[in-house]
């Protein structure tokens, strides 16, 4: 837990601000009140899913274009309402929540927080790219409030209060990662619903969609990555699998093309001491023969991995990759 309960007044904001852009992510706090600020706030993980609970005076958080720049990683987050009230705006959308809404939305684009007096909230917060879904989707459904008389919300909040109740040291290793897993669903199934109200995005079809993409996303290290294999795994023919991804915008093999570039991106772009060389990054994610790799990293983004490495060391990048060049297949 940390609280602004011994800290002298004077410091109280500037204690909370770094409280909570070290808990969650980088933002910036501006209290609405004249006198002493309060606060607490308390984490918890649950494998790569982190639970955090706020309690604090009346206070407006942004997050912008120069605090995501700070952040190593991108992550999507569901917050729910637990007393007071909040007003949330991403992506043009405004969301007004109340004491049981929840809303999501995505760190690694601008959004703030306005809550007008004391409250307190649930925030969950896990890695974007284990849902495995396009980000057309996720910005789709940011912004939206969702209320427990919502259908799927009914579900969702209680589980959801329940696990924020709950200790990381109540659960096993195995157990709590996967409850994480469980979450992943859930925040997927959310996202499909409101990004394709009405269509199949909350039916069997697009669960199985979402499980190939995380089972894709958990094994691209491994070069015998194949639609077969895939296929295999999940108990469906090739044929169907291929059938699944027709209006995915893409291909199986394109899919599992795309992401293991787009991990040898990062890790390239990453500083150390000890840079790994761009064949041991390549056969890392997956990638046998390193011409092979030279040449489909040139034809997706430009230029070629040492280009891309010395280009993003030598402009002194902390980002992990996040201005990777638009993907051109």
């Amino acid at each position: 837990m940390l609280t602004t309960a011994s800290v002298p007044d004077r410091d109280k904001v500037a204690y909370w601000n770094d409280a909570v852009s070290r808990t969650l992510v980088p933002m910036t706090v501006a209290p609405r009140g004249d006198g002493p600020f309060d606060g607490r706030i308390t984490t918890d993980s649950l494998g790569y899913l982190q639970v955090s609970t706020m309690e604090a005076d009346a206070k407006r958080v942004s997050r912008t274009p120069a605090l995501i720049a700070r952040s190593s990683e991108a992550l999507v987050a569901v917050g729910v309402q637990i007393s007071g009230t909040a007003t949330f705006v991403q992506d043009g959308r405004r969301a007004e929540l109340g004491e049981g809404d929840l809303v999501l939305y995505d760190t690694n684009r601008p959004y703030s927080f306005d809550y007008p007096q004391r409250f307190a909230t649930h925030v969950f917060q896990l890695p974007r790219r284990t849902l495995g879904m396009p980000d057309s989707d996720i910005r789709q459904a940011t912004g939206s409030t969702i209320g427990i008389e919502d259908g799927f919300g009914a579900m969702l909040l209680p589980f959801l209060a329940t696990l924020a109740s709950s200790s990381a040291d109540d659960y096993p290793s195995a157990v709590a990662n996967r409850l994480a897993g469980n979450v992943v669903d859930l925040f997927a199934t959310l996202v499909a619903e409101r990004a394709h109200p009405g269509g199949p995005g909350a039916g069997a079809q697009s669960h199985l969609i979402r499980r190939v993409r995380d089972f894709i996303n958990r094994n691209l290290g491994d070069p015998d990555l194949s639609p077969e294999r895939i296929a295999q795994a999940h108990h469906i023919s090739v044929r169907y699998l291929h059938r699944l991804f027709e209006g995915e915008g893409t291909t199986v093999g394109q899919l599992v093309r795309q992401r293991r570039l787009e991990e040898c991106g990062r890790e390239l772009a990453r500083r150390g001491r000890t840079a790994p060389t761009v064949s041991a990054v390549a056969q890392r994610w997956g990638f046998v023969n390193p011409a092979h790799f030279s040449r489909s990293f040139r034809a997706a983004y430009g230029v070629s991995p040492r280009e891309w490495r010395d280009l993003r060391t030598a402009h002194g990048s902390e980002r992990q990759g996040a201005d990777l060049p638009p993907f051109s297949g």
